[in-house]
């Protein structure tokens, strides 16, 4: 004979489990995105490389770091032309410069066996909704290397443009 009352009572169980598993599922709370408000589509021209120091690619490789993180942290659409806000802007930076490290002693000049790689990129934003959101300003990021930049200088420029497109997002979209 088989208790019923047992088996019912697991059913029971596994069914209010499964939907509380999708309650809470559908409940969620994301860090990594923004404030958009009743923005649907941005545009993001190509940022021209206007810097002394010009490095071939680096202006279609930061556009399109711009453009994947608003498209994988927003809901925005991206179009050409007229559109509810626009990104724009120029690279106007890219130094390769000595970091100096304090001597041990004062006696003794100090040191430098680190490089410091630094992009700036001068940001106009645009929202056609709300112009009290709209700005313009530069936003400088570093990396402090070891050695000659040679084979590292891609992956350098990269772990920049991580930070620059996170500030820039972080001001246009999160309002930090």
């Amino acid at each position: 004979m088989v208790n019923t009352s047992f088996t019912g009572k697991k059913s029971g169980l596994f069914l209010l489990l499964v939907m509380l598993f999708f309650c809470f599922e559908s409940c969620s709370y994301k860090l990594n995105g923004g404030s958009v408000g009743a923005l649907k589509t941005v545009y993001i021209p190509i940022f021209e490389n206007v810097a002394p120091l010009v490095v071939n690619n680096l202006s279609q490789t930061f556009t399109t770091a711009l453009q994947d993180r608003i498209r994988n942290q927003t809901r925005l659409s991206t179009v050409r032309g007229d559109a509810d806000c626009t990104l724009e802007g120029q690279i106007t930076g890219y130094t390769i410069a000595p970091t100096v490290l304090p001597a041990a002693n004062s006696s003794i000049a100090p040191i430098s066996n680190t490089n410091r790689l630094t992009i700036t990129v001068r940001v106009k934003f645009t929202n056609s909704l709300d112009p009290k959101q709209n700005f313009e300003q530069s936003f400088p990021r570093y990396v402090d290397y070891q050695g000659d930049i040679g084979t590292r200088e891609q992956s350098l420029i990269a772990a920049i443009n991580t930070q620059l497109t996170e500030d820039i997002f972080n001001k246009a979209f999160a309002n930090w």
